[in-house]
């Protein structure tokens, strides 16, 4: 086991891809906090883990307020006594609505940042200081090949997914001497249950971007996770400041 002991906050953990990473953290040993504004849905994948033989809680945070995150980084310590691994991958994606830019409001583009970007921020303060203490830990952000592709009609879901790979390249080199690695990897258009919702998609878009990726097919949670695992783990050690896009070949660049 890869993980075995460590433990990992996985925010966003609650359904889609978060929830991919969550059980394959836990099939790898390490405990993991579902961190999850749907309480409801955290509490049922925590259940999943630890009935499968698994560690896990759940803990209700809304990313964009500090004192939740805070909380979130206190009750993983009183919990499992360190935080090993951070995955920041809650964000605004679910419900998205295909959109002209003139037609975003204020309010959706501030709730894109406060939670993509601001999120990340924040839930990076919070477990920081226990990572330091620790002599190092593992940062992994999720962004997105939207902003690689220049995705039209998603400008503030776009653009708030390219902030996260320039603070990843930021972080990165703040906290290197801690012994703190921190990757974005950038997923392309996976057949999550918020993929297949969105609002206001061309018609037939899962088949045109399945036959833009050189493998020939769209991508699913199961593609993801193996990077996301490979990062958290001692292999990746040397590796940090790094976007590791996963998409099938979609984007070449």
């Amino acid at each position: 086991m890869r993980l075995k002991d460590k433990v990992a906050i996985i925010t966003g953990s609650g359904q889609g891809l978060g929830r991919a990473y969550a059980f394959a953290y836990g099939k790898e040993g390490a405990k993991v906090v579902i961190a999850e504004i749907n309480l409801e849905n955290a509490e049922k994948v925590a259940k999943e883990i630890t009935d499968t033989g698994g560690e896990a809680i759940a803990v209700k945070v809304d990313v964009s307020s500090a004192d939740d995150v805070n909380a979130m980084a206190e009750k993983t310590m009183e919990t499992f006594g360190k935080i090993d691994i951070l995955v920041n991958n809650a964000s605004i994606y679910y419900g998205l609505e295909n959109k002209p830019l003139e037609t975003i409001t204020e309010e959706e583009w501030d709730r894109s940042y406060a939670v993509n970007v601001k999120g990340t921020w924040l839930c990076i303060k919070a477990v920081l200081p226990y990572m330091k203490e620790a002599g190092g830990g593992k940062i992994i952000n999720i962004s997105s090949g939207s902003w690689i592709a220049g995705a039209p009609m998603l400008l503030h879901y776009t653009t708030s997914k390219a902030a996260i790979a320039g603070m990843t390249r930021c972080v990165a080199k703040e906290v290197g001497m801690n012994g703190i690695t921190v990757n974005t990897i950038t997923p392309g258009y996976v057949l999550t249950e918020a993929s297949k919702t969105m609002k206001n998609k061309p018609p037939g878009a899962e088949e045109m971007v399945a036959q833009m990726t050189a493998l020939g097919r769209n991508e699913q949670p199961d593609d993801v996770i193996g990077t996301a695992v490979f990062l958290a783990s001692a292999d990746a050690d040397f590796i940090t400041g790094q976007n590791i896009v996963v998409d099938g070949g979609w984007v070449l660049n």
